[in-house]
């Protein structure tokens, strides 16, 4: 079918992606510094001052959340799809090593404890998301290295927050404003001055070795992860599936009833001492000062609860619970790190749902379907692709597919949800065409804050940091305002499961008249052409919160309707 999309075709964006796809083809390790040029030369939208020598702190703390913490002693990162691979590539006893996490990015990585950080990645969407995310942490660091490098001190530099006239030569010697300089302090809280020494005293020199590429050794990893569902349980292989990639908490919390049978908990909780903020927001709610919903706060604060001491032993309970209804919670442990939950409708007691889904059920439906809802924590890019098809090849059959998911807006504000019926692939280079199962109307009635734009244009990027402003000015003005990374590879996997052929490549492909449902919901988390703030950014607002869950109760209505 002929194509209308604009030609997209960076070649600054391209020039980096085959200058690291070449040098990870080596199977010695390749240094970060021989992709900067290519990484500056591509005037990232997230990473617009690295030519410049002042700090990009944007840049800076941007990496620093979505790495791990001990990449501060890193030196060697090491990628690989399984401990196999990893094993083959002499790394036996990585799995031994010590887990570690990043704040703001999902992904199973081990540290050895001196030098050498190990992750395991999904597909090559996790290359170009890691390697990016490297090089601009590199950048930064060695701005920062040699700037504090002329600090007066280093044992200043330590207890700089004891000192605030040292604080303010800090501010003096960055020149950056002193806002950037609290958020890093608020990310590293006691480390601060300790993180600042070390970065004065070592210049960064990362090293990065992949360990296969090969698709195979993608699939081999997919397989893995599907073998342990399976396992857990078997019956999916024969039973119709509502599959729904969202997240581990907000369709269970939704079913299962745990959460308010545990309220007066959490409203202890929420009155001990360091808990203000928590408590203030609880009584303005109870007051009807604010518009927030009673359910959300409590499922906010169940989060933080269940990590708290008196909240361990709450945690094993709740999941009891879960089972005793049908709720099977399977964490990837043999792969990449995407948790699954198996959800029997049949066993589902409508007693316990959140009152806003009560009325949208006929528990005699309810009691007699066969079907299983397999939820799914969404995964990054192309690995949705890998997963799909895996779930379309072994469970009974394809009842529906929902995709509720984090995006960047163009012209909406953060906490708004957006329902595209039209995805530019930047992996295929397809733009599908949908039927969305969900118009505004079936969200709309569950948002507090938001609005609820359909009809939209969605972009399915290949990572956070190869878009500049001029690619994305090229798409904006052909109407796409809706930039994300897994809508493409879903609807990729979805062609390939009701057509006799693998998806085309740069082709307008129409998806009308597909056999089961097929729906996707966005919520804008960040809004990067007018430099709106991140979600999670500002108070108990409610903005992300009150967009999930409304997508989320989209979701479950939607399943009830058609059982």
């Amino acid at each position: 079918m002929e194509r209308t999309v604009p030609s997209t075709e960076s070649e600054e964006i391209e020039l980096y992606l085959r200058t690291y796809y070449s040098l990870l083809r080596s199977t010695a390790e390749v240094r970060i510094r021989t992709m900067e040029e290519a990484h500056a030369g591509m005037k990232s939208l997230l990473h617009p001052g690295a030519r410049q020598p002042q700090p990009d702190m944007s840049a800076f703390i941007y990496s620093l959340l979505r790495l791990p913490k001990c990449i501060l002693y890193t030196q060697l990162v090491v990628m690989g799809q399984s401990s196999e691979v990893f094993a083959r590539g002499g790394f036996s006893d990585v799995m031994d090593w010590q887990e570690v996490y990043a704040t703001a990015r999902r992904r199973r990585c081990y540290f050895d404890g001196k030098h050498t950080l190990a992750c395991l990645i999904a597909s090559g969407s996790d290359i170009d998301d890691l390697i990016p995310l490297l090089t601009a942490f590199q950048i930064e660091w060695n701005k920062l290295h040699l700037l504090l490098d002329r600090f007066p001190s280093k044992i200043l530099l330590e207890d700089i927050t004891k000192n605030p006239r040292s604080y303010d030569e800090l501010n003096r010697l960055l020149e950056i404003p002193s806002d950037d300089i609290d958020r890093l302090y608020a990310i590293w809280g006691d480390e601060f001055g300790g993180n600042l020494a070390r970065i004065a005293a070592v210049s960064m020199n990362l090293r990065v070795q992949l360990l296969s590429g090969s698709l195979s050794e993608y699939r081999r990893a997919t397989h893995n992860w599907w073998d342990q569902i399976e396992e857990i349980a078997p019956d999916i292989t024969q039973r119709p599936v509502y599959f729904v990639s969202s997240n581990p908490h907000s369709l269970v919390n939704l079913l299962s009833g745990s959460t308010m049978r545990l309220t007066d908990e959490l409203i202890h909780y929420i009155q001990r001492p360091g808990n203000a903020g928590l408590s203030n927001e609880w009584n303005d709610i109870q007051a009807e000062r604010v518009s927030s919903s009673r359910e959300n706060f409590l499922y906010y604060v169940l989060k933080k609860y269940l990590q708290s001491s008196p909240g361990q032993v709450q945690a094993g309970l709740q999941q009891s619970e879960e089972q005793g209804v049908g709720i099977v919670r399977i964490p990837s442990l043999r792969s990449f790190d995407v948790e699954a939950q198996v959800i029997d409708l049949s066993r589902l007691n409508p007693e316990y749902f959140d009152r806003r889904l009560r009325s949208k059920v006929d528990p005699d439906h309810l009691a007699t379907s066969r079907a299983l809802i397999l939820n799914i924590d969404y995964p990054l890019g192309l690995s949705a692709y890998n997963i799909l098809s895996e779930v379309a090849e072994h469970v009974g059959s394809i009842a529906g597919v929902y995709v509720m998911g984090k995006a960047a807006s163009l012209n909406a504000v953060v906490g708004d949800v957006m329902i595209p019926g039209v995805v530019h692939d930047e992996h295929s280079q397809n733009t599908y065409l949908f039927q969305n199962c969900f118009s505004a109307a079936a969200v709309a009635p569950f948002m507090v804050y938001g609005v609820v734009l359909d009809n939209q244009k969605a972009l399915t990027v290949k990572g956070t940091f190869l878009q500049t402003t001029r690619y994305m000015d090229v798409f904006y003005r052909e109407g796409y305002t809706d930039i994300e990374m897994e809508a493409g590879p879903y609807l990729s996997a979805v062609y390939e499961m009701f057509r006799p052929t693998r998806h085309p490549v740069n082709e307008i492909v129409n998806l009308y008249g597909l056999p089961f449902d097929m729906g996707i919901l966005h919520y804008a988390s960040d809004t990067p052409l007018n430099k709106g703030r991140n979600l999670g950014a500002g108070s108990l607002s409610y903005y992300g919160m009150d967009a999930t869950y409304a997508a989320t109760l989209a979701i479950a209505e939607r399943i009830f309707l058609n059982l």
